[in-house]
């Protein structure tokens, strides 16, 4: 089904519910070379399916070690992904024309979750699959909270008690989604704590420590490891997390072959990965085998991983508690300014999404964040949506190819993933209308007195 406008162009494209895709594409049998192996935190030793017992249930520890091309979506979570998918794939012909560029502009409108967001994709699969293995709590770490307002959304539908640690600035800065979660029955706190022994050591050397993902991480971790019924959820990163949110590109794949045109610049924002990978990767065998394609990761020049870091084995947390894994990073110890974007503030990178950019397969840019609101307000204007800070990186950057197009004459099919809106960002956009939102770039001193303490492997 296509919605038209008036001059003959096609407006959206839907997808019908038998339409919607019935298997994750897991990118592992098709990565240009095996991931390096994760190594044990404590250790150093290759880790185990069975070290990551204590956290994850085993369903979701077989998928992140999968090597099966497609894995089984299963029919009770395809029930409630019916909820809010398939997601419309929709033609940004305002934006166009105000851009005046020949380039077609196309978004996949994930804002369109009950929480407003992709992040649910993953949210009520792993809710899915600890209930069935008889977890009771969940604990979890959140940005910006839209990671845990999708979890709260899964775990009330599924029958999971729920923790948040919130990144204390983000818990300051957006108290909306605080609440969000707490409807659901979340319990939030500002992250670091004094529940846990990593909070109240981050707390001893700074009180008014304003958080990073590395220490909520570090605090969820510990909750669950030392918690009865208790397992621990991440919302990005891990190749689990992305294989369930590949159901965002298999379907954009599908609705641009309703089309009959194939796109020729994905883009997507980029913190751990799980959005970008989950819109991109159904389309990196297409450019493995010869296709003309540009991939390309947006982050914030305030924590710039693939364009700053370097491409080596880190701890996922701050308090080294979670596994080492080879990726772009800039340092467990690394805690970012307080930038809006708080979903883009983990230190490190998806170790998929982080060979992929090793291998030349995906680009990455950086911005700060002023022009990044620029842009958001662009789109607000033009397109009606307010997007999230992090979803605004990827129109910046849209916007800025849109504009070579129109140097160029170039009619270039340009198509990025809306993750989220930005209804409860609205501080955000009222700092950059006021002129009081800063501008914030990690030196590269900063990044080599954070890489200082890279374990040994």
């Amino acid at each position: 089904m296509e919605n038209m406008s008036k001059n003959g162009k096609e407006k959206k494209v839907l997808l019908t519910e038998d339409e919607m895709p019935k298997k994750w594409y897991n990118i592992n049998p098709d990565l240009p070379r095996p991931l390096d192996p994760p190594r044990h935190p404590q250790t150093g030793e290759i880790l185990r399916p069975e070290d990551l017992a204590m956290i994850f249930p085993m369903a979701l520890i077989e998928q992140e070690v999968s090597q099966e091309r497609y894995i089984d979506i299963p029919s009770e979570l395809l029930e409630i992904y019916r909820i809010w998918r398939p997601t419309p794939l929709v033609r940004a012909e305002r934006l166009e024309n105000y851009l005046e560029t020949p380039a077609k502009i196309y978004y996949k409108n994930e804002s369109v979750s009950p929480p407003g967001s992709h992040k649910p994709n993953t949210a009520v699969a792993q809710a899915y699959y600890n209930k069935k293995e008889g977890t009771l709590r969940l604990t979890t770490e959140t940005g910006a909270g839209q990671w845990g307002s999708a979890l709260a959304f899964a775990c009330n539908l599924i029958g999971l008690e729920l923790t948040v640690y919130m990144v204390r600035v983000s818990y300051e800065q957006k108290p909306y989604r605080k609440i969000m979660m707490e409807v659901w029955g979340a319990e939030v706190l500002p992250s670091p704590t004094n529940r846990t022994s990593s909070g109240r050591g981050i707390l001893e050397k700074n009180p008014n420590s304003p958080g990073s993902l590395g220490i909520a991480i570090s605090e969820a971790v510990e909750d669950a490891v030392k918690s009865e019924g208790t397992k621990y959820s991440l919302g990005s990163v891990l190749n689990h997390v992305i294989l369930h949110q590949t159901i965002v590109g298999l379907e954009t794949k599908k609705q641009f072959e309703k089309l009959g045109i194939y796109p020729d610049v994905l883009v997507g924002c980029v913190g751990g990965g799980s959005n970008f990978g989950g819109f991109a990767f159904p389309f990196v065998p297409d450019k493995l085998k010869g296709k003309d394609i540009r991939i390309v990761a947006v982050e914030p020049l305030a924590c710039p991983s693939l364009t700053k870091g370097p491409y080596a084995y880190d701890y996922g947390d701050t308090a080294k508690m979670a596994p080492i894994v080879k990726m772009y990073t800039l340092g467990h110890n690394f805690v970012p300014p307080p930038i809006h974007a708080g979903g883009l503030r983990y230190h490190g990178m998806a170790p998929q999404v982080s060979l992929l950019h090793n291998e030349g397969i995906i680009e990455a840019v950086a911005y700060h964040q002023n022009p990044v609101f620029e842009a958001a307000i662009t789109f607000a204007k033009t397109e009606g949506i307010i997007p999230a800070p992090e979803t605004a990186h990827a129109i910046r950057f849209v916007i800025d190819e849109a504009l070579r197009c129109r140097e160029s004459g170039e009619e270039k099919v340009i198509a990025f993933n809306f993750s989220g809106h930005g209804h409860f960002d609205l501080s955000a956009y009222e700092a950059y209308l006021g002129g009081k939102l800063e501008d914030y770039e990690y030196s590269d001193e900063k990044i080599k007195e954070s890489l200082k303490d890279l374990p040994k492997v």
